[in-house]
């Protein structure tokens, strides 16, 4: 199952999560210049246990390089498909997890969690030579807090049958269960002593995800952390909306909601809705005019339900304002 996207829009713009994601591309493209040399930088900079655990090694390095792969492994990637895979999870679930707990706590928690995670895949896989690169016990870690934060966001998820693909909503406790799961059923027929994915770092970071989002999401926010997100805090809404229609059996006209920022209510918007039409979706541009209010409703004349005779009633749109 591969995520397109999920239905919970952050109200601030994530820059901590496209730093990270912009962090890694970089240290991606340092690594290809790296040539012949690639492998050393795994082994120096990427989580090898057998460095901690045989003193005939570790006695070869100091304690600041003993401490920095746990940092410096976030960055590392395997290959294109690697961190192209651990970007894109980041991207769709980290702009919400700093959307709720802050910048400067999201940091943390980030960091957190990826070392936190390659303590695990140390103390499990004690022993190995096998250097362990990626970003991913920290994205876990994402997903952790994420389903425990948004555990009934929808996720649209792309799941390909045979030769056949399909799109589907999911619940995020569902697909991020599955994956919770998948982790710990190959986790437990992999051996450490042999390359491949790191499982239990996998599962490390998202329990541990789990329970750290709980702790961040209840330390007090600093004024620091208030005053850069006025800076950072969306101006618009999506310009496409997806509009659920209310409407009582005997009345042909339907209710819905338009979603609008203040800004977008004193200078006016358009944007493009999506209704249900019958058994399908009609899309269609929406004026919001300016000076709009919280409460006024836009009449969409026609476009309501239709009775036997070929009555039409309208559709009215309810503008909210966010904030108010």
């Amino acid at each position: 199952m591969i995520p397109i996207r999920d239905a919970v829009r952050s109200s601030h713009f994530p820059i901590v999560n496209v730093l990270i994601i912009v962090l890694n591309v970089l240290a991606f493209l340092w690594q290809l210049a790296q040539g012949p040399h690639l492998e050393q930088t795994f082994f120096l900079f990427g989580i090898v246990p057998a460095r901690y655990s045989n003193p005939d090694i570790s006695a070869h390095f100091t304690a600041i390089q003993q401490v920095l792969p746990f940092l410096t492994s976030m960055f590392l990637h395997g290959g294109i498909f690697h961190i192209l895979g651990n970007m894109w999870f980041l991207y769709i679930f980290g702009d919400n997890i700093e959307d709720r707990i802050g910048h400067f706590r999201y940091l943390v928690f980030y960091f957190l969690c990826g070392i936190t995670a390659g303590l695990v895949h140390l103390f499990t896989n004690w022993g190995s030579e096998i250097p362990t690169i990626g970003a991913s016990g920290a994205i876990a870690g994402v997903m952790g807090g994420y389903v425990f934060l948004f555990p009934r966001a929808r996720v649209l998820t792309l799941i390909p049958i045979f030769f056949f693909f399909q799109f589907i909503e999911i619940p995020a406790f569902i697909f991020l269960g599955y994956w919770l799961l998948i982790q710990i059923f190959s986790a437990s027929l992999s051996r450490g002593d042999v390359g491949g994915v790191a499982w239990w770092a996998h599962i490390g970071g998202f329990v541990v995800g789990l329970v750290f989002v709980k702790i961040f999401e209840k330390l007090p926010r600093t004024g620091l952390n208030n005053g850069f997100r006025r800076y950072t805090e969306r101006r618009t809404t999506p310009r496409i909306q997806k509009i659920s229609t209310l409407f009582l059996p005997e009345e042909l006209d339907v209710q819905g909601v338009i979603n609008v920022t203040p800004k977008e209510a004193r200078h006016g918007a358009r944007k493009l809705i999506s209704i249900p039409h019958g058994s399908r979706k009609r899309t269609l541009f929406v004026t919001v005019p300016p000076g709009v209010e919280d409460g006024t409703r836009l009449r969409l004349k026609g476009l309501g339900q239709a009775d036997s005779d070929g009555n039409r009633g309208d559709l009215f749109l309810r503008v909210q304002i966010s904030g108010q």
